[in-house]
């Protein structure tokens, strides 16, 4: 008889409401928490560990305390970024030159 079967992690988002990020000062942060499953033939069975909640960011993908405050300076850090792909950028710039999204 031959079984698959092992451990995976699998991320359950907590949060649908965003919240700002403290890295890159963007409202692309959700609240997660990523648990470990036993899977047989890849489907999930039952949850072996459960994690601890983490703020994430789906912008620039920072990953940190799920209460962390935001710092002061976030509103210079959003018009410094593109909106789109949410690169710095110069503040002369009207296109982001990665995307060629206007800023």
């Amino acid at each position: 008889m031959f079984m698959i079967a092992g451990i995976s992690p699998k991320t359950k988002i907590l949060e649908q409401a965003p919240r700002t990020c403290p890295a890159c000062g963007l409202a692309q942060a959700r609240l997660c928490r990523i648990d470990h499953y036993l899977n047989l033939f890849f489907i999930p069975i039952l949850r072996v560990k459960t994690g601890r909640p983490v703020l994430v960011c789906s912008q620039c993908g920072h990953a940190g305390d799920s209460n962390a405050s935001v710092p002061e300076n976030a509103a210079s850090f959003a018009q410094t970024r593109c909106r789109g792909c949410g690169r710095i950028l110069e503040k002369e710039f009207r296109f982001c030159p990665y995307c060629g999204k206007p800023v």
